[in-house]
């Protein structure tokens, strides 16, 4: 499972940079359009949550309380996605997936104990 923990780090990494810029043009939108949607600073919230989370699972991947850490921080970030998405549809994804690599940490953790 360090593997795994290494190749989720990874991933989060680069969805950082991904999910990140999708979020400002997103907000930008909902600013110019004056909707009263908050997708795009969820989107903001994701994408840092996914940062921390990424860098956690990669210092923490040999074992340790760290994989129940980043498993937070991936799943806290998934669903603010969830619950504030809007017409930001695109956010559903990366919340799911994100939810997901926080279910991987936690198997990886109690496999590893």
């Amino acid at each position: 499972m360090k593997t795994a923990k290494l190749v989720v780090g990874i991933l989060s990494i680069v969805l950082f940079v991904l999910v990140g810029m999708q979020s400002c043009v997103a907000g930008l939108g909902n600013t110019v359009s004056n909707n009263g949607e908050v997708g795009g600073s969820a989107g903001l919230l994701l994408a840092v949550c996914l940062l921390v989370a990424g860098i956690v699972a990669i210092c923490t991947r040999n074992g340790g309380k760290g994989g129940y850490v980043s498993a937070g921080f991936y799943i806290v970030g998934g669903l603010i996605g969830l619950l504030c998405a809007g017409s930001y549809a695109d956010l559903n994804i990366w919340s799911g997936l994100s939810i997901f690599f926080g279910i991987l940490c936690i198997v990886g953790s109690r496999k590893q104990q």
